[in-house]
């Protein structure tokens, strides 16, 4: 499970572009997973977006993950599912799920983090790592140091998600994070491809540096 470069999609800031649009350009920069996250949209809708999306994940080889609605993404054949603290615990959800079926879970804390992993999470999001506008429920960013004692709390992946650009992305993997959620960061930007491709490009040299000297 390659989760490098994770790009939620959200249609209110990406210039006109579709969900669909947004995956297609983004994958064409490398992105590793795509989020399809509609908050607005009905379950209809929602699933004939997320199955055109899968057929363009699956060309690529990357993840599909549907925000929030398990229906949705069990029904689209997505990859999994990505749910917050008020959605159906992860518990529920792993019980209900298929074999291999990925289940992604925001967490703030520490103790959430232990609770997702323990409950059958396959990777936790720490939301938000720092300030930011894309998500208007985020609250305060928790900063690196929460970052470095969330890797050394669980042994599933850690995901980086909130205020994280160019600038910043080398110190959210050097602080431990396994892979790096962006919105706005992509989403929002002219060249959604050239954006993807810049801060693929910054994750994977990142990664290379803080690889320990055989």
């Amino acid at each position: 499970m390659r989760l490098d470069l994770y790009v939620v999609t959200d249609e209110e800031i990406s210039r006109g572009r579709s969900h669909q649009q947004i995956a297609r350009l983004a994958l064409a920069g490398g992105a590793d997973v795509i989020q399809l996250r509609a908050k607005d949209m009905d379950g209809g809708k929602m699933f004939e977006v997320a199955r055109e999306i899968r057929s363009l994940t699956t060309s690529a080889r990357a993840l599909l993950i549907v925000n929030d609605h398990l229906d949705v993404a069990l029904a689209a054949r997505a990859d999994g599912v990505h749910l917050g603290q008020d959605d159906l615990p992860v518990s529920e959800a792993r019980r209900i799920s298929p074999p291999g079926f990925i289940i992604g879970a925001s967490v703030g804390s520490v103790e959430e983090a232990i609770k997702a992993e323990r409950d059958g999470a396959d990777y936790v999001a720490l939301s938000p790592v720092f300030n930011t506008a894309s998500k208007e429920d985020a609250g305060p960013g928790h900063g690196l140091e929460v970052m470095e004692v969330l890797k050394g709390a669980v042994s599933i992946p850690i995901v980086g998600i909130g205020g994280i650009t160019l600038d910043n992305v080398s110190k959210v993997i050097a602080a431990g994070a396994d892979g790096i959620a962006v919105i706005s960061a992509v989403v929002s930007q002219e060249d959604v491809t050239g954006a993807a491709q810049l801060l693929k490009a910054h994750i994977e040299m990142a990664k290379t540096e803080r690889a320990p000297i055989q």
